[in-house]
């Protein structure tokens, strides 16, 4: 579902912040539009959770189980937490063979293992389209939760994963990406951000969220919005996969990119501006919707050289691509 759309849906009355006397356990829940729900158990632990699920984005049933699983996990590392259990959510026609859903299954049983997590469960729906995700929970201390509302002006802006699954997915789908190409934003996809998380957990920083959907400029959005600061993304930093720029130029972007584009330029709050010079390739990954991507991190200057020792120490790359500043709003510049 587009920004614009679920922002219009969650506008409801019932959607707003919590009524006065709420439980107070719950630390992060639907008012703050967070990555995951946290809901404190002890003065010691809160378990977190979120849910995703979605078409498949490649062939193979495996690896699109596995990425899928990948996907919904994400949310869960976003918020600093560790996995603990997934539930599958299953969507099947039932004019495919059986065989095709045990494969995705056992590759997001595959992923979650690698989580050191469980599966406990699931369920299934039948559907004219295949779809498959996670109810994935996860454990965190409650003073360490990470947030998108905590960036502070001087704090470097950091990505751990390179754009462009959106682009060239596409132009899978087309028949018209090269092998090698593919190959990099399937491996991309598959990666685990349980590595970053815990580098942001070492390196204490001040903001986390995942770049998902909404693109990297969605997700910069709202972690300014969030936080009540503006932030600099300097595009020439900002790291992308073999071929992505080539398959923008040629136009073969998902139409998530026009919807995140037109969304996040309009926003009264949180506004995405591009300055001139600002490719139109490189703008619309940007605004790439991202499947798997990596996490977006405001941390402290002096704690950023902490962050990249943390991130090569668990083998996670890490590119710094902005910063944080008083104000606004998102202002990318060449």
């Amino acid at each position: 579902m587009g920004p614009g759309a679920l922002a219009q849906v969650l506008r409801h009355p019932s959607f707003g912040l919590p009524a006065a006397g709420a439980d107070p356990n719950l630390l992060v829940g639907l008012a703050t539009s967070d990555d995951a729900a946290v809901y404190r158990l002890s003065p010691e632990q809160a378990i977190v959770q979120t849910l995703d699920f979605f078409a498949p984005i490649v062939d193979d049933p495996f690896t699109f189980g596995a990425i899928a699983a990948a996907n919904s996990m994400s949310d869960v590392y976003a918020m600093g937490a560790e996995m603990l259990l997934a539930l599958n959510i299953v969507a099947f026609p039932d004019d495919l063979p059986a065989g095709i859903l045990t494969e995705i299954l056992a590759g997001g049983a595959s992923k979650v293992a690698e989580a050191g997590a469980i599966v406990a469960g699931g369920h299934t729906v039948t559907d004219p389209e295949p779809k498959y995700g996670l109810c994935a929970t996860g454990v965190v201390h409650p003073d360490r939760v990470l947030t998108k509302a905590g960036a502070q002006p001087g704090d470097r802006v950091v990505l751990t994963k390179p754009l462009g699954t959106g682009a060239i997915t596409t132009a899978l789908k087309q028949d018209a990406a090269h092998p090698a190409h593919a190959e990099g934003a399937i491996r991309s996809m598959l990666a685990l951000n349980r590595g970053a998380a815990r580098a942001a957990q070492r390196a204490g920083v001040h903001a986390c969220t995942d770049i998902t959907g909404f693109g990297l400029l969605g997700h910069a959005s709202e972690m300014a919005a969030k936080s009540g600061v503006g932030l600099r993304i300097a595009a020439g930093a900002v790291p992308l996969l073999d071929g992505a720029l080539e398959y923008a130029a040629a136009g073969r972007l998902p139409g998530g990119v026009k919807r995140n584009r037109d969304h996040f330029s309009e926003l009264a709050v949180g506004q995405v501006r591009l300055e001139d010079g600002v490719s139109p390739e490189l703008d619309g990954l940007l605004f790439d919707p991202e499947t798997s991507g990596g996490l977006l991190i405001s941390v402290a200057a002096a704690r950023a050289e902490a962050l990249a020792e943390a991130c090569a120490h668990e083998g996670v790359p890490c590119w710094t691509i902005g910063t944080v500043v008083a104000g606004d709003g998102v202002l990318v510049t060449p």
